[in-house]
């Protein structure tokens, strides 16, 4: 499943990095520039700010609890 995500600048780069890191699954974060463990925050700090970026997550994971997180983040329409 993946959703559009915001990531604007290093401070939304650490709170997204913070939510994440309480699920258990594989959390994915994939742009023009490479696919990076969303739960890595070096990882996250490799990121071009400047491009379309993507959350990855597999398609059997109930994400209803991440995305409530991360709704500050994501765009409202599920691009899956």
């Amino acid at each position: 499943m993946t959703r559009s995500i915001r990531v604007k600048n290093t401070e939304d780069i650490q709170k997204i990095n913070k939510i994440v890191t309480q699920f258990p699954y594989d959390i994915w974060i994939h742009g023009k520039s490479g696919m990076v463990d969303a739960k890595s925050l070096l990882g996250m700090f490799l990121l071009s700010l400047n491009e379309p970026l993507k959350l990855v997550v597999e398609d059997d994971i109930d994400t209803r609890k991440l995305f409530k997180e991360l709704e500050d983040y994501l765009d409202i329409e599920d691009d899956d």
